[in-house]
């Protein structure tokens, strides 16, 4: 398993994941011998690892880590085995793809929250090392941009200010920082036009857009939704009304993705363009990301 780690997981173009759940898997079945993994070695895991709370989706990625280490020992490293252990059992059922949107006022709350930040003294107070709201002001920025361009925060990072042009307004991503591996152009709206000019890329064409990595917009997004979940209680205590159950809760950086695409499809209902922009192969998984608000879909009925 390590050396599939070294010699596989670690080539893939966003490695850790896949690494983090190798590492898992010597550490609970690194003792036995290959041909010890049997069928019932890995449901005994897998019912264990439900036990412990992992939900069906970090479970089914797991046992497809594992399903394709044993195909590679036994096609790659020619190691007879009777069978792939993991291809024996049960799997779980895979859980509904997310559809979440933001909410009426979400967003707004989610700026305030990283403006409230940015004004406390020394750009934010800490919590540990981290800062209670954002830890970079152009968080602001790559949310912004975000819900106008449908990127994913890989994308978002990996965006190179040269790739960037304003004048056509088109944001070139290479294969390399794309999920499937494609390259893609994505058309930019005037107010991401704008966004970018702000970052000054009339002017400088140097390095990356935001200089923020993936897992950095990611965990900023995480705490900054949980600052304005916090501002939004003390607003609501102070007015003497109840929290709305579920507001600025169940809330990723990814979400923007949803909402990005959703809005946008108002734009493009043609769906070949708005797979060409968000760079969905199957159409079945961009639907996924299609969730128009059923007053909006009434309002077009007429």
């Amino acid at each position: 398993m390590k050396e599939y780690r070294d010699e596989v997981l670690a080539k893939r173009r966003s490695p850790a994941p896949a690494i983090s759940r190798a590492n898992r898997f010597i550490e609970d079945l690194g003792h036995y011998r290959l041909s010890a993994v049997t069928a019932p070695v890995v449901a005994d895991w897998r019912d264990g690892r439900a036990a412990n709370g992992l939900g069906p989706g970090t479970i089914l990625r797991e046992l497809g880590l594992l399903g394709g280490f044993f195909s590679w020992v036994m096609r790659t490293k020619m190691i007879p085995l009777p069978a792939n252990p993991v291809s024996n059992i049960a799997k779980p059922s895979a859980p509904p793809g997310r559809e979440r949107r933001l909410k009426d006022q979400e967003e707004d709350w989610i700026l305030y929250a990283m403006k409230d930040a940015s004004h406390e003294s020394g750009g934010g107070k800490r919590k540990g090392n981290y800062r209670r709201g954002t830890r970079n002001p152009v968080m602001q920025k790559v949310l912004l941009f975000a819900l106008e361009a449908a990127m994913r925060e890989a994308e978002l990072a990996g965006l190179e200010r040269e790739f960037v042009d304003l004048k056509r307004r088109v944001a070139h991503l290479p294969g390399s920082i794309t999920k499937n591996g494609e390259a893609r152009d994505v058309p930019l709206s005037t107010k991401a036009v704008e966004i970018l000019k702000e970052l000054g890329l009339e002017t400088d064409r140097d390095g990356k857009v935001f200089g923020v990595t993936a897992s950095a917009i990611s965990q900023s997004m995480t705490r900054t939704i949980r600052r304005a979940r916090q501002l939004y209680v003390q607003e609501c205590e102070k007015q003497g009304v109840p929290p709305v159950k579920g507001f600025l809760e169940d809330l990723v950086f990814h979400d923007m993705r949803h909402e990005s695409t959703s809005r946008v499809a108002n734009k493009l209902p043609n769906v070949i363009e708005l797979a060409s922009m968000t760079g969905h192969k199957d159409l079945r998984m961009l639907k996924r990301y299609y969730h128009p608000k059923a007053e909006d879909l009434a309002k077009k009925l007429g």
